[in-house]
């Protein structure tokens, strides 16, 4: 039997219940009901009995959702660390549950940065927090599976790193490469010691640790050292690791001034062969005008010159001079003489007040102390404390023999020309910034390296690294979504807004555009990369059953919204 409707001319159809038989090799029908008063649901809850489903009592809902957990971002973050084969650089796929619960903490510390114990509690399916476990099948995780699975990360790390290092890094590259610091809450690290905190957390132990970059700012490789390791020192390790693990013979290293020294290149950089980007210190670059190297006049009409002295031997030094720098400079040191000044003068009254006095060389010497000592002005103040007086008074001339040096800076490199100019130099040591990026990014915007609780050293090695593999990784996912996000698309036209590579780096109109309207080209809402996975978050996966077959579970996937589409589209990942 079943439902049919049949055309009635200028009429309603008439809505028929028709049986089929066979008279020899003819099949012929009959109709057994007139359906046509029935209410369409009625009809259709027939017509559904008859192909073997099953009518529901009115008002019984027909799907229940037993769990809902976030899945967009996962499937996102997970299908672009499988996309870039970091899976496959992890190790192959062969039952390692330590490469799976690795590649469980990259992920969760690019969706959701959290301690070790947080984040066995987010993959355990009684807790789920999403639905990472559930995709790579880990089923039941504790938070001793995830420290057995740092300690194997810990092992493989060199075999990572020279995978990594083979895709981005060839003879004669670019390689970047900068150290930074996080603070360490407790005393039982042995790499944890007192040192040049850029925390601005004075008191606390910290560790230190370097970060090779491709020229495009992928990171390659990290490195920890202990938290009282000077930037210079940390140089020799990378070095050998260029050279004896990477296999590279030639490649041009970019290192701040502060990193690359004589004694590095001396010491380190020359006898291994390799080339080097870096820059002057002040007192350098003074000593040089005033040995008459270059005339400060000679930038009245021009930003960049190239230049040579016998104390750089072999060398080539590109003077520059940036005007807005410049500007930029004399502000802020304006600022802090003048805020010194005041703080300064607050001590002055209270020395010389009538009530209470402050009294004593010592006392007196210790509150001046803080003050020039807080803003760094020592240099710029002459200061005279007696047991009962003080005064200060600015060293002007040695002021204004600074400020004839603002927006100056030297780069220096040892590349001949004809292998590299003078503005392609310039930029080389300015892609540093890149760098800087992935120390944001691993420290505060996205992976939160810190504050670091473990003890074991090679678990804090462990830890690190997996905040550089993370890093990774959100590194090439930025690369795709850049249409969506405020990150500039049109790079290559924006350099051409540049008078000179001396200057400030330019927007592109697009990026501008963007910025302003808070929509791309296309009408979307423009999104921080932060923002972008929370909206990817809100499309589901749940678990679900119906009335019919209550007993049977199965996956239902929230259809994607327009934004979140086009993020899979642009990261090329099918649902």
């Amino acid at each position: 039997m079943y439902v049919e409707a049949v055309p009635n001319r200028n009429s309603p159809p008439a809505i028929l219940l028709r049986e089929s038989y066979r008279v020899g090799s003819q099949i012929k029908k009959r109709t057994l009901l007139n359906l046509s008063h029935w209410s369409p649901e009625m009809v259709e809850g027939l017509r559904a009995l008859l192909k073997g489903g099953t009518v529901l009592p009115p008002g019984q809902q027909v799907i229940n959702i037993i769990r809902s957990l976030p899945h967009g971002h996962v499937a996102a973050v997970l299908g672009s660390l499988q996309q870039i084969g970091l899976d496959r650089v992890l190790g192959p796929a062969d039952h390692n549950r330590c490469r799976d619960l690795v590649i469980a903490m990259i992920v969760t510390r690019v969706i959701e940065p959290r301690s070790k114990l947080a984040t066995a509690k987010a993959l355990d399916p009684a807790t789920a927090a999403s639905s990472l476990g559930a995709v790579l099948g880990l089923g039941a995780v504790d938070e001793d599976e995830l420290y057995a699975a740092l300690d194997w990360l810990h092992q493989q790390q060199t075999a990572i790193e020279t995978a990594l290092a083979k895709r981005h890094l060839q003879n004669g590259t670019l390689v970047l490469y900068d150290v930074s610091s996080s603070y360490f809450e407790g005393h039982c690290c042995p790499l944890a010691q007192l040192g040049h905190s850029r925390d601005d957390k004075r008191g606390k132990l910290q560790i230190v640790y370097g970060v090779l970059c491709a020229a495009n700012g992928c990171p390659v490789a990290i490195e920890v050292f202990d938290g009282n390791t000077g930037d210079p020192t940390t140089l020799a390790i990378q070095i050998d690791k260029l050279r004896n693990r990477f296999g590279l013979s030639h490649v041009v290293l970019v290192g701040d001034r502060g990193m690359i020294t004589q004694a590095r290149i001396d010491n380190d950089l020359k006898p291994a062969g390799l080339d080097w980007i870096t820059a002057l210190r002040a007192p350098q670059i003074r000593a040089l005008a005033e040995a008459g190297a270059f005339q400060l006049s000679l930038f009245d009409q021009r930003d960049l010159a190239s230049i040579t002295a016998d104390d750089y031997p072999g060398e080539r030094l590109i003077v520059c001079r940036n005007p807005e720098l410049a500007e930029a400079r004399h502000r802020t040191r304006q600022e802090l003489l003048a805020a010194t000044e005041r703080q300064l003068v607050a001590i002055q009254n209270a020395v010389r007040r009538d009530r209470r006095p402050l009294r004593g060389t010592a006392a007196i010497g210790v509150k001046v102390g803080a003050v020039i000592g807080k803003y760094k002005m020592a240099k710029h103040f002459a200061v005279t404390i007696t047991d009962t007086d003080f005064m200060f008074a600015r060293k002007q001339d040695q002021i204004d023999a600074e400020a004839r040096f603002d927006g100056i800076y030297v780069i220096r490199t040892n590349l001949a020309t004809d292998t590299l100019n003078d503005t392609d130099s310039v930029r080389a040591y300015k892609s540093l910034a890149e760098v800087e990026r992935a120390f944001r990014c691993i420290k505060t915007v996205d992976l939160h390296i810190r504050p670091i609780f473990h003890w074991a050293a090679p678990r804090v090695r462990a830890h690190v690294c997996l905040c550089m593999l993370a890093y990774y990784v959100e590194w090439h996912m930025r690369q795709r979504l850049a249409p969506m996000l405020y990150d500039d698309t049109d790079k290559a036209f924006a350099e051409t807004l540049r008078a000179s590579v001396v200057a400030k780096a330019q927007r592109s109109p697009a990026a501008i555009a963007k910025q302003t309207h808070g929509t791309t080209p296309d009408g979307l809402p423009v999104h921080s990369f932060r923002s972008l996975l929370d909206d990817l978050a809100t499309l589901a996966q749940n678990t679900v059953t119906t009335a019919v077959n209550p007993d049977d579970e199965f996956v239902l996937y929230t259809r994607p919204t327009v934004i979140q589409q086009k993020a899979f589209d642009l990261l090329g990942i099918k649902l």
